[in-house]
């Protein structure tokens, strides 16, 4: 039997970013997944965002792992094949599986990874004992159960998943290429939906390597005739859906299989046992259209790793008043309640037809288009000579710099 305080079932973006930061604390765990390398998988592809990339930061891992994604620092923004805004961003663009390996590779070697699947999990307020796929039993403190969908043991432990809104949304992945030329004239692009009645809240186009990848999401039951059309005919279908994208994108072609992915959104109850601690979305699935996915794995992984798991191993046992601490931790819980109501205000912005969300949709609209317009104007203040034919003063073009810096920090 191996004995060690923890035990990481499941080397995703949250488990392996456990095991990162609990080695480099120098803590006694061991990563237990069925593959040596993560396999690929249609999941998070894009990072951005100050808050977003800050929740990473504080992992402690993050500087070495981006520098393996493909960085775009504008985004444009678009509507009504109407380009509103070429705003500054900070976004990393990446393949699922080359993340996770890329977090992996920043796993200590005193964490020991054990490719193996875990069978069954005994708890008690003591230590946990995992018995192994390869016939190994491992003897641990805690165990964070970092599995993702995987329910198979939350069951054995009788913790309830509540689905809160089933098929909530369809994630889509594909890449697109241009026709008629050799690359897209936008560095990466957002482009919102131009109808209720199409249920696609909008398309985001960004860079991974040399190719242009598109999420595009949609609110439809999984067996969707829609769904169907779109393998078939993408192409035509996309055009049917977003008539005006090619305004900004061009002619363009799909380079690469269309992935379809349903969201669930659920909730695992009675979970607070001793010896075991869920995380990500082993606890609670986000929706990815609202984007706050990887917010709350850093979050729960740097709660977890950062300020729980130090405390509890500074004490014997591991009794359920220590594990719902985690689950009561005040940040967790704003980031859980946050993610939650921001992907059903995604979909009643997106779909709904009431005078309110109209109104909600329109104002978006002309937000963009002012801020876009504003940005447009501060750099010809920067740029051109003023209307007396002389150059800017340094007082009115560090005025304006001021004015562009303060519109990037707020459009981020």
């Amino acid at each position: 039997m191996r004995y060690i305080d923890i035990a990481i079932i499941g080397g995703g973006m949250a488990g392996s970013a456990a095991a990162a930061m609990l080695g480099r604390a120098g803590v006694q765990a061991v990563l237990i997944d069925p593959h040596t390398e993560y396999p690929p998988d249609f999941r998070v592809e894009k990072i951005s965002g100050d808050a977003q990339l800050e929740r990473f930061w504080r992992t402690g891992i993050a500087e070495s792992v981006l520098r393996r994604a493909t960085f775009c620092g504008e985004n444009w923004i678009a509507r009504f094949g109407h380009l509103l805004d070429k705003a500054p961003s900070r976004q990393f663009g990446f393949r699922y599986e080359s993340f996770v390996n890329a977090i992996r590779a920043e796993i200590p070697e005193t964490i020991e990874q054990v490719c193996a699947k875990a069978l069954s999990i005994a708890t008690s307020p003591d230590r946990q004992r995992i018995t192994l796929s390869n016939d190994e039993v491992v003897s641990a403190r805690l165990v964070v159960l970092a599995n993702g969908l995987n329910v198979g043991l939350r069951h054995q432990l009788g913790i309830e998943r509540e689905i809160v809104s089933a098929c909530h949304s369809i994630s889509v992945g594909f890449d697109i290429v241009p026709v008629g030329r050799t690359s897209f004239d936008f560095p990466a692009m957002t482009y919102f939906s131009e109808r209720p009645s199409d249920r696609i809240p909008y398309v985001s186009l960004f860079p991974i390597g040399t190719r242009m990848r598109a999420n595009l999401f949609v609110y439809r039951a999984f067996d969707d005739p829609w769904l169907r059309d779109l393998r078939q005919a993408p192409i035509a279908t996309l055009n049917a859906a977003l008539p005006r994208l090619s305004r900004i994108t061009g002619a363009f072609d799909i380079a690469s299989e269309i992935r379809i992915r349903p969201v669930d959104l659920y909730v695992h109850r009675a979970c607070r046992q001793a010896g075991i601690v869920l995380v990500g979305d082993a606890f609670a699935t986000s929706c990815p259209v609202a984007g706050t996915g990887a917010d709350k794995v850093f979050t729960d992984v740097e709660r977890l790793c950062g300020v729980h798991i130090p405390a509890w191993l500074a004490t014997e046992g591991m009794d359920e008043d220590k594990i719902a601490a985690f689950y009561d931790d005040p940040i967790k819980r704003a980031c859980d309640a946050w993610s939650a109501a921001k992907a059903f205000d995604f979909r009643e912005v997106s779909l709904a037809t009431s005078p309110y969300w109209t109104a909600q949709r329109w104002a978006r609209f002309v937000a963009w288009f002012a801020q876009g317009a504003v940005r447009r104007a501060t750099r010809l203040i920067d740029l051109e000579p003023n209307f007396l034919g002389h150059s800017s003063s340094p007082s009115s073009s560090s005025s304006s710099s001021s004015s562009s810096s303060s519109l990037s920090s707020s459009s981020t």
